[in-house]
């Protein structure tokens, strides 16, 4: 069966990544990555996030206002979670238990108060990039779309952040974030690594005080730092 034929300007994405990631929806795996979906739609299977939330962390963050990276690995697989925020759920699902050790390290770092909910949308609007590293999932099944071709495109995307911006700062939480670290240049960037926030690291996250550390930094080049507050 032939490839679909991709017209970057049919991909329903915010302006400016079009602009900066034109020539990556043009190449075949992004069309391999649309056939799979195609076909795994008509086979029945339910895909998270619905379809137009697959770039909402795009949408959310343009290109030029992107300030501190958060790179999560696949989406929540069960209903109703997946929102194309990595760690981020909407207000109405439950907080899943990686983004309660987030919490608690936010609570521990800079007094943050704990919210009822489990959006982190208000994070987006200030440059945080929360980019799931694979943009979709199967329903119920972690990881089932690993490996058909969204880790190139992500890849693309982190690279191009680091070759043309300066300044942002990469929070890598884990391995498979941290393994990502190759693609950025730490002579224009800040790089901060960490456990998994996930409850199987154990208590590896807390003290990592990424948060404060974070602004801290936007603070001595006099920029405004990031309100991590969840209470608007």
């Amino acid at each position: 069966m032939p490839l679909p034929q991709i017209d970057p300007g049919d991909v329903r994405i915010e302006p400016s990544w079009k602009e900066h990631l034109g020539t990556e929806f043009s190449k075949p795996y992004f069309a391999l990555i649309k056939r799979f979906l195609a076909e795994e739609k008509a086979l029945g299977k339910i895909i998270y996030p619905p379809g137009p939330l697959i770039f909402n962390a795009f949408d959310k963050t343009p290109f030029d206002k992107v300030r501190v990276v958060i790179i999560g690995q696949d989406p929540y697989h069960g209903p109703g979670q997946a929102m194309g925020l990595c760690f981020s759920v909407p207000e109405q699902i439950p907080v899943p238990a990686s983004l309660k050790n987030i919490y608690k390290e936010l609570q521990r770092d800079t007094g943050f108060v704990i919210p009822n909910h489990g959006n982190l949308s208000s994070w987006t609007h200030q440059g945080v990039f929360l980019l799931n590293a694979i943009l979709t999932v199967e329903k119920n099944n972690a990881g089932s779309h690993a490996k058909i071709g969204w880790h190139l495109f992500t890849d693309a995307v982190i690279k191009t952040l680091s070759d043309h911006r300066t300044g942002l700062v990469f929070l890598l939480w884990g391995n498979y974030a941290r393994s990502k670290k190759v693609l950025i240049d730490p002579a224009k960037h800040t790089i901060l690594e960490a456990a998994h926030p996930s409850p199987l690291a154990r208590d590896a996250f807390k003290g990592c005080a990424h948060f404060s550390k974070t602004n801290a930094l936007f603070l001595t080049r006099g920029e405004t730092p990031i309100n991590w507050s969840l209470h608007e």
